[in-house]
């Protein structure tokens, strides 16, 4: 599929400018099947679902695709293996089946297997317990009729757990058990999850927000949506309505009336990223702590160590890791270094909010994890709890609410069966990578790290630099990334502000010790033309992202959440100027 083009007749892949328009214009103009709020990983989803089985569909976003909790998350595609404690038998067998399925048929080309050490601090109880709950674990993972897709565990003793992480202390443990599990950029799978549900006529627009219900009597017929880089409104008028918006569920149950039946707690994770020689280890690494897990997962050329696990009832949007978070994780993961961490080697930070569904329990980490569908009023669908690897199973069931209420027969869900954008023929291509990489002139690794985050899209930016042989030079300061990907980002996959892309299209914002500041000229003045950006609100956006990353400085060295609150809230949501 060359330059985002439909392979089924219904439509584009590409969510550039120009979609965008037609979008908008259709959303006034036609009355949908379904309209989902909510543009992060389960509202994408439920698109897809919606649309593969016929549905005519609408998505709306208040700000950027995957910009809360869909882009903040640990990156990584597990079956929960400490649900296992909890004896959560049915959330691990389900999480494991869309883990096989994620691997070897939706998304081979964005999910890949990691494998992690559990180090052992009890010779004999603790291997025995440990082991028989990994077994269980594989042993579920096999009867799941998909593939695995990952290797089986492995008991080792201290002197081979430390050849393969050099960087343990010896005197912290004495034994590990490593398994596998398997990860993902968060945002970029909804990228390519939204532009798959596009292809098959999804109407998909960001940075409009619902701002009211339509209503015929009880029944919701639709929602009112504010276009906020035009400030216009629209009613846009459909069948059913679903709420995917996680943390904002219940705001956005207040419009229709009332709470409603689920009820939503945040709770805040937060992640720390440094540098790969930081930490000697060819694996990465889970430790128990008195209050969740934390992980140190293997991210490129970094690690990612999370996360904390609290609750937050400040400011949704941007939620502020503290100092005392920081602190926190450094502390538990020192405890098994030979060399300790501290602050100076921490390049990025980033937090995220669970949506957990309210219980008894104050604690948040015992909150429920399994999500919820409900019909808390005719015409309108309610979807929240769950994890992100169970994202297709939640969309699934919620479109069979959707479809409930809907006059005639609906199919049901074949998304099991539907590979994202960019995966059907992804190894056949991988495998030819020494042969692009001679036909494009790009090094084998730049090659690979275009099939890895694209797939078989890839070729789309190797047609763009054939076209510009400019954009295939790395971005200056990043050079992970080619300036194609900038502007790919703006003409195929939504982004319509600098922190966009360097925030959710690539992750420049916490791969980077200055947190991207370097690289916002580049990127702002590579967006421009695709987005038509005046001179003035080139200006704009670089300063608006300076802005934000010396806030999150700052707000990072505060002791508690609420003075990190109040200073990460110094800096509004750039707001674009109306050409």
């Amino acid at each position: 599929m060359a330059d985002g083009q439909s392979v089924n007749g219904l439509g584009t892949s590409r969510l550039g400018p120009a979609e965008r328009e037609t979008a908008l214009k259709r959303m006034g103009a036609e009355e949908f099947d379904v309209v989902v709020v909510g543009g992060g990983i389960v509202g994408a989803g439920v698109a897809l679902d919606a649309a593969t089985r016929g549905l005519s569909v609408a998505l709306i976003e208040a700000r950027d695709f995957a910009s809360g909790t869909s882009s903040r998350s640990s990156k990584l595609i597990h079956g929960g293996l400490r649900y296992l404690e909890q004896r959560d038998f049915e959330l691990v067998r389900e999480a494991l089946t869309e883990r096989g399925l994620l691997l070897s048929r939706i998304a081979p080309h964005l999910v890949r297997p990691v494998p992690f050490l559990f180090p052992m601090t009890h010779r004999v109880w603790e291997r025995a317990y440990i082991g028989a709950g990994v077994a269980l674990y594989d042993g579920l993972s096999l009867s799941m009729g998909t593939a695995r897709g990952v290797p089986h565990h492995r008991h080792l003793t201290r002197t081979k757990a430390l050849k393969v992480a050099p960087s343990l202390k010896r005197d912290s443990f004495v034994g590990a058990i490593q398994y596998w599990d398997a990860q993902v950029d968060d945002a970029r799978y909804v990228t390519m999850l939204l532009r798959t549900a596009a292809e098959y006529g999804a109407q998909i627009v960001s940075r409009t927000q619902a701002v009211g219900f339509l209503r015929e009597g009880e029944r919701v017929t639709g929602v009112r949506i504010r276009d906020l880089e035009s400030e216009t409104e629209t009613d846009v008028r459909a069948k059913q309505v679903v709420n995917a918006t996680g943390v904002w569920t219940d705001d956005i149950q207040e419009l229709v009336g009332g709470r409603g039946q689920i009820h939503v707690r945040a709770s805040k994770g937060v992640h720390l990223v440094v540098p790969k020689d930081r930490i000697h280890s060819a694996s990465g690494i889970i430790l128990r702590t008195e209050k969740s897990v934390l992980f140190v997962i293997p991210w490129g050329r970094h690690w990612i160590i999370g996360t904390t696990d609290t609750p937050w009832d400040l400011d949704k949007a941007h939620p502020a890791a503290s100092k005392a978070d920081i602190d926190y994780v450094l502390e538990h993961v020192n405890a098994v270094l030979n060399v300790p961490l501290t602050h100076d080697d921490v390049e990025g930070v980033y937090a995220g909010l669970r949506p957990l569904l309210s219980g008894e329990s104050d604690e948040t980490s015992k909150l429920s994890r399994e999500h919820v569908v409900a019909h808390p009023v005719p015409g309108l669908v309610v979807v929240a709890g769950g994890k992100y690897t169970t994202y297709r199973v939640m969309a699934k069931d919620a479109v069979d609410a959707v479809a409930h209420g809907l006059d005639g027969k609906v199919p049901g869900s074949c998304t099991d069966q539907v590979a994202l954008v960019g995966g059907d023929g992804f190894q056949a291509l991988w495998n030819s990578r020494h042969r692009l990489s001679e036909s494009s002139g790009l090094h084998v690794a730049r090659i690979e790290h275009l099939l890895r985050r694209y797939g078989t899209l890839a070729e789309d930016l190797l047609a763009l630099i054939r076209e510009r042989p400019d954009l295939g030079r790395p971005i200056e300061g990043a050079d992970d990334y080619l300036r194609a990907e900038i502007v790919y980002a703006a003409t195929h996959e939504g982004a319509r502000h600098v922190n966009d892309v360097l925030s959710r299209r690539t992750r420049i914002s916490i791969e980077t010790w200055d947190r991207g500041v370097r690289v916002a000229r580049e990127a702002a003045e590579l967006l421009a033309p695709e987005l038509g950006w005046s001179d003035e609100q080139t200006e704009r956006e670089i300063e608006y992202y300076e802005k934000r990353v010396e806030a999150e400085r700052i707000s990072q060295k505060q002791e508690g959440d609420l003075e990190a609150d109040a200073t990460r809230r110094g800096v509004p949501d750039i707001v674009p100027t109306t050409p």
